[in-house]
């Protein structure tokens, strides 16, 4: 196992109901869309950046109801995982709203992905993170 340890972000995609996941090639379980951080980029950048990269799609992170001041819009939480051979990832999660017909174009980390529900999300064969940040991520309310 590396020693490696790296910053990323996590990105839960919603529209209505639903979260976006997908089944990573490399991993072989399913996951919210994520990467590195790179140098000079904040958090939220990556987020967006890696969104788009990823999936075709843009979304919009918007201040969560109770987020404490000088949070970035959309921040989720905070967790750490070991990414295989990639070391240590000290991860920054992320909601983001999409528009309810924006398409998917998936890149080559996935080809197989699924907007899922709670009950699809309780179901799902990935990491129970994975699935804890999901609940957060479908009940995040946008402040007022």
């Amino acid at each position: 196992m590396s020693s490696r340890k790296a910053f990323s972000v996590a990105v839960y995609a919603r529209r209505s109901n639903t979260i976006l996941v997908i089944h990573h090639h490399r991993l072989g379980t399913w996951l919210p869309i994520g990467g590195e951080i790179e140098e000079g980029e904040t958090p939220l950048e990556a987020a967006r950046r890696e969104l788009r990269e990823e999936t075709g799609l843009e979304g919009d992170f918007f201040a969560l109801e109770g987020a404490l001041d000088g949070v970035p819009d959309g921040f989720l939480g905070y967790e750490e995982h070991q990414a295989g051979s990639k070391g240590m990832h000290m991860n920054f999660v992320f909601v983001a709203d999409v528009a309810a017909d924006a398409e998917v174009s998936p890149n080559h980390e996935f080809s197989d992905f699924e907007w899922a529900n709670r009950a699809a999300t309780e179901a799902l064969d990935s990491p129970l993170n994975v699935r804890q940040f999901g609940y957060l991520a479908l009940d995040a309310v946008r402040a007022s």
